[in-house]
C-alpha cells in the first residue's frame, strides 16, 4: 500500500494565552480605588509643581 501523505497546516491558535482560566488567582481592585490613586497622584503632582 501506498503511503497516505499528511497534510500539516500552521495552527493559528499558537502561543495564545487564555487569561480566563487564572481569574482566581488575580488580586482585583476596584474601579473607585484606581481613580482616587489617580486623583491623589495629579494632586501631589500639582502641589509639587506649585512647591517649586
Amino acid at each position: 500500500m501506498s503511503k497516505k501523505k499528511e497534510n500539516y497546516l500552521p495552527q493559528s491558535t499558537a502561543g495564545l494565552v487564555r487569561y480566563y482560566d487564572t481569574g482566581d488567582e488575580v488580586v482585583k481592585i476596584k474601579p473607585e480605588w484606581v481613580i482616587a490613586f489617580g486623583a491623589l497622584t495629579g494632586l501631589l503632582v500639582l502641589v509639587l509643581l506649585w512647591i517649586k
